[in-house]
């Protein structure tokens, strides 16, 4: 599967075993609006399928623990594409969701240039990411490099960006940040990848 590059981004307050006098809530709120490339898995065809996970890490996910995930299919999928991606994506993302769930929406808006990136869910009434490139020394995009993605073993490095909105506005657990950090990715997975 290589989904072209996404508007990613996730707000972090900073890790509680660290930092003892932080306030009660712990989070690492994200929202990832993905595209496939071009992708297979067995017959099922992925290319152009839209997908968006919403969530939190949860205040320390670095033993594999993390709070919850939504992901959104775009009505437009088949739901032999869903289930594909379904088996896909504990590969991707390979932690414990304390609460992992799915839905389905309309990703009526994912477009991106050097400059600038931007997704929606429902018109912005679910879900929104917008991005602007940071500054650089050049007019080219500020891209960090060899640097991994999860459990994928290969990307195209991160264009790093910031976000002028980022929100999920549904349910309990909405949120919205502004003024963030946030990233575009290519990423590629094959199955000899996974073991």
């Amino acid at each position: 599967m290589r989904p072209p590059s996404k508007p990613v981004v996730a707000r972090c307050s900073v890790n509680a075993t660290s930092t003892p006098n932080l306030p009660a809530a712990h989070y690492c709120q994200f929202n990832n609006a993905y595209k496939v490339n071009h992708g297979h898995y067995g017959p099922v065809n992925l290319d152009g399928a839209k997908f968006w996970i919403t969530g939190d890490l949860g205040a320390d996910f670095s033993q594999g623990n993390t709070d919850w995930a939504l992901v959104t299919f775009d009505k437009a999928m088949t739901k032999e594409q869903q289930s594909a991606l379904g088996a896909i994506l504990p590969n991707v993302f390979p932690v414990k969701w304390n609460s992992f769930q799915t839905a389905v929406g309309n990703i009526d808006t994912w477009e991106f240039n050097k400059d600038e990136a931007h997704a929606t869910i429902d018109g912005g009434k679910t879900a929104e990411v917008k991005l602007h490139r940071f500054p650089g020394n050049t007019d080219d995009p500020v891209v960090i490099r060899n640097l991994k993605y999860w459990g994928t073993p290969r990307n195209d490095g991160f264009v790093m960006m910031s976000n002028d909105l980022e929100a999920y506005k549904t349910g309990s657990k909405a949120f919205e940040h502004k003024g963030t950090n946030g990233f575009m990715l290519t990423l590629d997975m094959a199955s000899t990848d996974v073991k």
